[in-house]
């Protein structure tokens, strides 16, 4: 098989494509045949050690795969040759060749493209997840505040917070961002290089119930001035480089609850939670109520630019590696 490969942790300029033997599938594994890999900021991680997930030298980065499914291990019943899927891996996904882990192999939709189903796991079910009734319990009708909206998460989270009945305040740092979030069905956008969150927001709606925070720092410290009594408060990343402090007053003095949501963490730990996500996500995509937004489709042998583009903060939605015709 192809893969990208990773022989020292050097970021993205040690990026190598090259040939490479993929396992049979254990015991509880899937192999399957890659067709579109999703490109995630972790991924920038991971390939310099900062990651939470350091698997040895050398290894094939990307987390986010969609294919089709070649052999199955023993003790796998979820699914057999032939189907089509989509999931979280922990490594590996830069392949024309993945193991998976039977359990993270969910159905793709019928009418999704690889390239949707591939921009699909990471984004859409850490935003669901996030918003599910395991952690912030989202309901018709509150409003939520959703920082980096232009993001792959952040486009997810508006898309999906539209489609639960929420009213929507989406953050971005450009007009072309913030009209991508009106077009996704934000109800208010707010440039933050423009204006203070916390006095736009309250301008806007008085105040939010939900917030989705993947960048953390000062834009955590303003949210929790603009949530509303028994408000919830949802940390999925810290994209700003800064991991903040929590000012405990403020949650006493207004009720609120703050939660962490680690996707694959949480996954891994709730295989019945990561099920249940995909099939309540699968019926959303049936109902014309979701739809994944790719920037970017680049062939494998282009990689490391279409990781770069994450770092320059170009990418609006999802970047996509193709890795077979």
């Amino acid at each position: 098989m192809q893969a990208i490969r990773v022989h020292e942790l050097n970021g993205i300029d040690a990026l190598r494509l090259e040939e490479a033997q993929c396992p049979p599938p254990g015991v509880g594994e899937v192999r399957v045949a890659v067709y579109a890999a999703g490109c995630n900021f972790a991924d920038t991680l991971q390939i310099q050690g900062l990651y939470q997930t350091k698997p040895p030298l050398p290894f094939i980065p990307g987390l986010e795969v969609a294919g089709e499914v070649m052999d199955v291990g023993a003790e796998v019943s979820n699914c057999k040759p032939g189907d089509r899927v989509m999931g979280w891996v922990p490594w590996g996904g830069y392949a024309t060749e993945v193991i998976m882990s039977a359990w993270a192999a969910v159905p793709v939709p019928k009418a999704m493209t690889w390239e949707e189903a591939a921009a699909f796991p990471i984004c859409y079910g850490t935003a669901y997840g996030a918003f599910s009734q395991k952690r912030v319990q989202l309901q018709a009708g509150e409003t939520v505040l959703v920082h980096g909206a232009a993001g792959g998460v952040g486009l997810a989270a508006v898309d999906i917070a539209k489609a639960m009945g929420a009213v929507v305040v989406a953050t971005a740092g450009s007009e072309e961002k913030l009209r991508t979030c009106s077009e996704y069905g934000a109800d208010h956008v707010i440039n933050y290089r423009d204006s203070s969150i916390r006095d736009a927001v309250k301008a806007a709606v008085g105040g939010v119930d939900v917030v989705l925070d993947p960048v953390g720092g000062d834009v955590f410290d303003q949210s929790l001035r603009c949530t509303n009594r028994d408000g919830r408060l949802i940390v999925i990343g810290f994209t700003s480089g800064t991991i903040q402090k929590i000012p405990a007053n403020y949650l006493l003095l207004k009720n609120i609850s703050v939660a962490g949501y680690g996707f694959s963490i949480y996954s891994r730990a709730d295989h019945a939670h990561y099920a249940r996500v995909f099939a309540e996500l699968g019926e959303m995509y049936d109902a014309g109520k979701l739809t994944p937004k790719i920037h970017n489709v680049a062939p494998l042998a282009e990689t490391a630019d279409a990781l770069r583009s994450l770092l320059d903060r170009s990418v609006i939605g999802k970047v996509v590696v193709r890795t077979r015709p």
